[in-house]
């Protein structure tokens, strides 16, 4: 198996098995589906504990008046008695994820120790519903900007653009034991920074290295 270390940017991603007969766009669809879905798990894990604290979101109509204002143009949350808690909140932490599988996992898990909390479910309204439906908003959010979707996803390796219609084996050889780095990012942002020949802790290791031998060398001079 060939394993790809999926990072954007300098940051670190995940790891994902392949084969070097594996077609780009294959490869492309299941990194992107892992590294969106990945992100979609960090999301519900924020947002949980704010359901635990603060109970289920408002509707959009009733967001953001004060409580003499809901009164006042008497509004009330329909979904409030209906969306009651049994039992204590349920912290759930997902794990690093490799495959669709453990994303779903992960997804699974959270969604069950909702249900546990909110047996009757939550409103259609709520966030965290909205992100188990893929019907999640996040347009004008941080959030949105992390999202790569297939279509404008680019898989980078030595610089390189790793193009659709051909096999992994095209760029890397025929060798299926091995390990490479690559980039995912959105198109139109250009080619990203290469990986450094070393890291940073070995060039640290190499400049101890050879500090030593230079005070050995003075020693025996001296």
């Amino acid at each position: 198996m060939v394993q790809l270390h999926v990072k954007r940017g300098d940051e670190s991603q995940f790891l994902f098995n392949t084969t070097v007969d594996a077609p780009l766009e294959t490869v492309i669809q299941q990194i992107t589906a892992i590294y969106n879905g990945r992100l979609k798990v960090d999301r519900l894990c924020s947002e949980v504990p704010e359901l635990a604290d603060h109970g289920i979101t408002l509707p959009p109509n009733m967001q953001g008046l004060t409580e003499e204002q809901v009164v006042e143009l008497k509004l009330k949350d329909e979904w409030e008695d209906k969306c009651v808690p049994s039992g204590g909140p349920k912290q759930v932490q997902a794990n690093v994820c490799v495959t669709m599988e453990m994303v779903k996992e992960a997804m699974d898990q959270l969604r069950g120790a909702v249900m546990i909390v909110y047996p009757m479910g939550l409103p259609p309204h709520d966030p965290i519903r909205m992100e188990f439906e893929d019907r999640e908003d996040l347009s004008g959010t941080q959030a949105s900007l992390q999202v790569i979707t297939e279509d404008e996803c680019q898989l980078w390796w030595a610089a390189k653009e790793m193009q659709r219609g051909k096999k992994l084996r095209d760029y890397i050889g025929q060798n299926d034991k091995t390990k490479i780095v690559v980039k995912i990012q959105k198109k139109g942002q250009g080619a990203p920074a290469r990986e450094p020949l070393i890291t940073d802790e070995q060039q640290k290791q190499m400049m101890m290295y050879y500090y030593r031998r230079q005070e050995e060398l003075k020693v025996k001079k001296g």
